[in-house]
């Protein structure tokens, strides 16, 4: 319990987590874990079916879909290969690849500051292909049918004085995608799943959100094509960590105290504070390369 601060996630499943916390039944959302003890993954399916769950959940209505990998911030090869096949196999349901597809891939985030680079890092790693196919055909890449990837990192409004909406508008207007895919860095609201978990839905992204940053959505009802948004949690609140360092403490006190210490305990300043990992660097360079090797793969064929 924050009072009036409140505890800053993009996870859908934490959203879902603190109404199971509190015993409280969200009519209108339907949750389904797996666990593959063997790979040591856990997703977790989100769907948010009425305008009652959204409403409580404070999501759209949609499919989400958490990847959570404990070994996703250590340099195993082995281990993020089967990270990149999860996200291969959730993609092609969410997008249906059994035919040609023309897609946009959408890197957002500042790529000069490392924990909001996730997005430009992995359109750098992507097997683009939808000007060789324009130019020679598929024939030429050995394929006989082959999905057209193009991709685009459009920076922040502080580096183009646009929205980013604006500019993916354009774009898809002029190249006209049957699917966008936009990647981002997110927030979470533990820090054990700082740059351990991948979330996918179905019903988009926000630029910045993570951050308190509220910039227009990449959405269908925005865009007028299906948009799939993939994000890893690279940063927390500081409020958050807070919390979650005195938790043992609060349960000693009614809801009433909590506020009041909370609120005396927790300066604003440190609202507008977040924090990641110091290995963050590396981390995200491997989170990159891990969610654009998913993407090659579920591209590779039709």
């Amino acid at each position: 319990m924050l009072g009036t601060y409140r505890i800053r996630t993009d996870l859908a499943m934490e959203q879902a987590e603190r109404f199971t916390e509190e015993n409280v039944e969200i009519r209108g959302v339907a949750i389904q874990e797996n666990y593959d003890k063997e790979k040591d993954i856990r997703t977790t399916v989100v769907k948010i079916q009425t305008e009652n769950g959204a409403k409580a959940m404070g999501k759209p209505q949609g499919c989400y879909i958490t990847i959570e990998a404990p070994n996703l911030s250590v340099p195993d090869e082995d281990y993020h290969r089967e990270v990149s096949g999860e996200i291969a196999h959730h993609l092609r349901e969410l997008i249906h690849l059994e035919k040609e597809k023309s897609i946009l891939v959408v890197g957002l985030g500042n790529k000069s500051i490392t924990s909001d680079s996730l997005g430009p890092q992995t359109v750098d790693n992507l097997h683009i292909t939808r000007h060789i196919i324009r130019e020679y055909g598929v024939q030429a890449m050995g394929e006989e049918y082959l999905h057209r990837i193009s991709g685009i990192i459009p920076g922040v409004m502080a580096q183009t004085g646009m929205e980013t909406l604006e500019i993916i508008q354009g774009i898809v207007a002029e190249t006209q995608p049957d699917v966008v895919i936009a990647i981002d860095a997110l927030a979470a609201r533990s820090t054990r799943r700082l740059n351990r978990t991948i979330q996918i839905t179905d019903t988009g992204i926000h630029p910045g959100s993570g951050v308190g940053n509220h910039r227009e959505g990449l959405t269908e009802e925005n865009l007028q094509v299906k948009v799939i948004g993939i994000g890893v949690p690279t940063v927390v609140d500081a409020a958050t960590i807070v919390h979650d360092a005195m938790a043992h403490l609060l349960e000693a006190l009614d809801e009433a105290e909590q506020k009041e210490f909370l609120e005396e305990l927790i300066s604003p300043n440190l609202h507008s504070m977040f924090v990641t990992p110091k290995d963050v660097d590396e981390t995200v360079k491997r989170l990159s390369f891990t969610i654009s090797e998913g993407l090659n793969m579920a591209f590779a064929r039709v």
